[in-house]
């Protein structure tokens, strides 16, 4: 034991304190867990914010039950640090000691919960997951809706659906709309339609990705429509989406969009050009060789087969 250490997690001044939490994982510590254990209750803010931080990737019992207190805490930081080292247990024996946090009363104990929950994948996440998707708190319902596309059953997807074009915050209706890649697209092929034409930019954009994960052909028009979007971004995953489809009848959209003063744009239109293997765009591909950004023309380049 490094008494020194151990000294220094009592002293008075909570800079010291913290510091030690911080050298607690790098020395050869006999019980380095025990000792961080020791400072979730400390009376310092920026201590307990320390201590959830050092204990990220510890996959113990005591560890995720001291997170999950930490959730609790007061103070914003230490709740965040909580949140975000809870998220990364990668082991699923673990999982069933976050489940009763689903149904705790604090909405952000709630969302943490399921979002450390999602990549565990655990079978009993999938009923708490779903019934959350009726949480009154969006972000409860965000994370839930990710759990939910994590396990990837067939069961979620008329929920997926409903929320991927009703629910009243954009971020839940983009989380569905991402969770949405799993299904057959049969299944999704309506709620995504009606996303490409959502209020919010990030929805759209969310929509266009998916359908290119599906192959969503008869969406075609629909995204050509996208190309004109005002923010570039949807126009961006619009023509990723449209190459992948290998959309002949994008390439005059295309063709314009590789004049947009944005080079991401510019990158992905060259990237959907060379990919649709139109020969119309030879012309303005050409163009693109003297591009400003090296990307663009060594897509440029690439879609020429030089």
């Amino acid at each position: 034991m490094n008494f020194d250490l151990k000294t220094r997690l009592s002293d008075p001044d909570p800079e010291i304190r913290r510091v030690a939490v911080l050298e607690i994982m790098d020395g050869d510590e006999d019980d380095p867990i025990g000792l961080l254990l020791g400072s979730v209750a400390d009376s310092d803010a920026t201590v307990r914010a320390e201590t959830a931080r050092a204990l990220e990737g510890q996959d113990s019992a005591a560890v995720v039950e001291a997170l999950v207190t930490l959730l609790q805490d007061t103070d914003a930081s230490v709740r965040k640090a909580a949140a975000e080292s809870l998220a990364e247990i990668k082991d699923a024996s673990f999982g069933p000691l976050l489940l009763p946090a689903t149904q705790h009363a604090n909405a952000f104990v709630r969302a943490a919960a399921f979002r450390a929950l999602r990549e565990l994948r655990l079978a009993q996440t999938f009923d708490p997951a779903l019934a959350a998707t009726a949480d009154a708190d969006a972000s409860v319902r965000r994370e839930a809706v990710g759990a939910l596309g994590y396990l990837r059953k067939p069961a979620a997807l008329a929920k997926l659906a409903q929320l991927a074009v009703g629910d009243p915050a954009p971020e839940v209706r983009r989380a569905a709309i991402g969770a949405l890649g799993f299904g057959a697209a049969d299944a999704v092929r309506t709620p995504l339609a009606s996303a490409l034409n959502d209020v919010d930019w990030r929805v759209r954009e969310e929509a266009a990705a998916t359908i290119g994960k599906l192959r969503i052909a008869t969406a075609i028009s629909a995204l050509i429509a996208l190309l004109a979007d005002e923010y570039w971004q949807v126009r961006a995953k619009s023509a990723h989406t449209l190459g992948k489809l290998k959309a002949v009848s994008a390439v005059p959209a295309l063709i314009e969009a590789l004049g947009h003063e944005i080079s991401n744009l510019r990158k992905e239109a060259a990237l959907a050009l060379g990919e649709i293997a139109d020969p119309r765009a030879a012309p303005a591909l050409t163009r693109a060789l003297t591009d400003t950004d090296p990307d663009v023309r060594k897509l440029a380049q690439r879609a020429l087969g030089l």
